[in-house]
């Protein structure tokens, strides 16, 4: 078999991205969206993060399904992006065609069996038979206008067990009206040596055909495997944003972009400046966090914690890479601990433009690193109360939450009656909410308008509790409030009560904002 790449597959300079979060994202455990949340998630991804082509659903699941591809493609239509938004159809005598055709769409992805393990054992079929209900399925959706995609499913697998059944299957599908053979990693398995072989395999077989990898996360390979297909000359790579999926997920939109961008002679039209919003919004939506060291995403990736490195970067980047923060409308941070050296403290001194002596510097530190060893965080927006103790010059209390009553009951909407004592005056205020805290905002907001303020909004709300499962365990309450113009603001309240912690990290807010 010549395995030979023809030069002509790497010409193109940009690899095509389809996002999956819409199909594949949901088969997340406990992950479901609503035809409202997936236009909202269709629009981010195609006006703000500029992907390729989405895959926006399944041809016959549910009524929910419906309502929300053809909410999709309604809007893809106005805005001239109908070809952009594909649909994953199966081999079932050309009602999945039908489906598509009848909801709008332009783009059928046709799930075939790329092993012939699945093919004799889950469908009990013959490959013979396979090849034939699959060309029928082709030319059916043919005929009704639309462009057909095919799915190998386990190709990994099939590529392994027996490459002749992909073999034969590749050289029928080369004769019919197939836009693009999309391989799927299906069980995440492979290596990136394997991803090469196979793919060469692949080429020789379909040299003048569009190709796409579909990775799965399995063993943590994904995204080398899915730039070892970039590299072997694939077309297109399927992303999830944050890596949704089943299992361990699918490869993740933000890694895969900087990847690709930064380690490959290929790019990606992926706008990287959107990345963190829209990857923050499917979060919300999806109610699966990132892990703090996620790359490119995650909250702590561009913190620095160690002096020396602050030190290093002080005197000239010497602990930066190409992923600079600035990159993503992020920021670096260097966080305060036990770890903290005269840069760190000299760096978040310069950001909440607080100018010390060399002696308070020395006084200030001290009590960092005393703080740090009693395992206590202190942010940026926690220094000026630690100046403020260390040098006797206490700044809380400037503003305060005097008294707050909060009252929730089942079946009543939850109240709150605030006072809050601003410049010597003491304001109160009442409001209802969603929430006991959202009542509290509410009124507090109701309270600070009377005088002329306002504050950010709430961005993000996290709630750590200790393992141990004892009731009364101290309870840090983290809120991150957006500012226009500017980084977004954390504070963090500490208290047994949950409530109690989110008012101080409040008014902690507060006494950073309005004075």
């Amino acid at each position: 078999m010549n395995t030979t790449e023809p030069k002509s597959r790497k010409s193109s300079t940009y690899i095509e991205i389809l996002d999956t979060t819409l199909r594949d994202g949901e088969q997340t455990p406990g992950v479901a969206f609503t035809p409202a949340e997936k236009l909202q998630i269709a629009r981010a991804l195609i006006l703000r993060a500029r992907v390729d082509r989405l895959e926006i659903g399944s041809a016959r699941v549910s009524e929910g399904e419906r309502v929300g591809v053809r909410n999709i493609l309604e809007w893809a239509d106005k805005h001239g992006v109908l070809e952009k938004m594909e649909i994953l159809g199966f081999i079932d005598g050309g009602k999945s065609a039908q489906w598509v055709h009848d909801v709008g769409g332009k783009v059928i992805n046709l799930l075939a069996k790329g092993s012939e393990k699945h093919c004799r054992i889950q469908l009990r079929s013959t490959p013979e038979d396979h090849y034939r209900k699959v060309a029928d399925e082709i030319k059916f959706a043919n005929s009704l206008g639309l462009t057909v995609n095919v799915y190998l499913e386990d190709w990994s697998n099939g590529s392994r067990d027996d490459f002749g059944y992909v073999y034969n299957f590749l050289k029928i599908l080369r004769e019919l009206p197939v836009a693009r053979i999309m391989l799927p990693d299906t069980l995440g398995v492979l290596t990136p040596d394997e991803v090469t072989r196979y793919l060469e395999w692949v080429f020789a077989t379909v040299p003048d055909m569009k190709v796409d990898f579909h990775g799965h996360n399995d063993y943590g390979m994904v995204t080398a495997n899915s730039i070892a297909a970039v590299k072997a000359g694939v077309t297109g790579v399927h992303t999830t944003i944050n890596g949704l999926g089943e299992r361990t997920g699918n490869q993740p939109l933000p890694t895969l972009t900087v990847a690709l961008n930064d380690m490959t002679d290929r790019k990606s039209h992926v706008a990287e400046k959107q990345l963190l919003y829209v990857s923050s919004m499917v979060q919300t939506l999806s109610g699966k966090r990132c892990a703090w060291n996620t790359p490119v995403i995650g909250s702590d990736v561009f913190t620095q914690t160690c002096g020396v490195h602050a030190d290093g970067d002080k005197k000239g980047d010497l602990y930066a890479n190409k992923l600079l923060p600035e990159r993503f409308s992020r920021n670096r941070i260097y966080a305060l601990g036990k770890l903290s050296g005269k840069a760190s403290l000299e760096k978040n001194l310069e950001e909440v433009g607080i100018e010390l002596d060399d002696e308070q510097r020395k006084r200030v530190l001290a009590e960092i690193v005393r703080l740090g060893d009693k395992k206590k965080q202190v942010t940026a927006a926690d220094l000026p109360f630690v100046i403020g103790s260390v040098l006797n010059q206490p700044i809380s209390g400037k503003v305060q939450v005097v008294d707050y009553q909060i009252e929730t009951r089942c079946g009543v909407t939850p109240k709150a009656e605030v006072s809050v004592k601003y410049e010597d005056e003491v304001i109160s205020a009442a409001a209802h909410g969603d929430g006991g805290y959202d009542a509290f905002v509410k009124a507090l907001r109701k309270a600070l308008k009377n005088v002329g303020k306002s504050f950010p909004k709430l961005s993000d709300y996290e709630v750590r509790i200790p393992p141990g499962g004892k009731t009364d365990a101290l309870v840090e309450t983290r809120i991150t409030w957006e500012r226009e113009n500017d980084r977004p603001l954390i504070t963090v309240g500490v208290d047994s009560d949950q409530l109690a912690a989110a008012v101080q990290a409040t008014e902690k807010m507060l006494n950073l904002v309005l004075i």
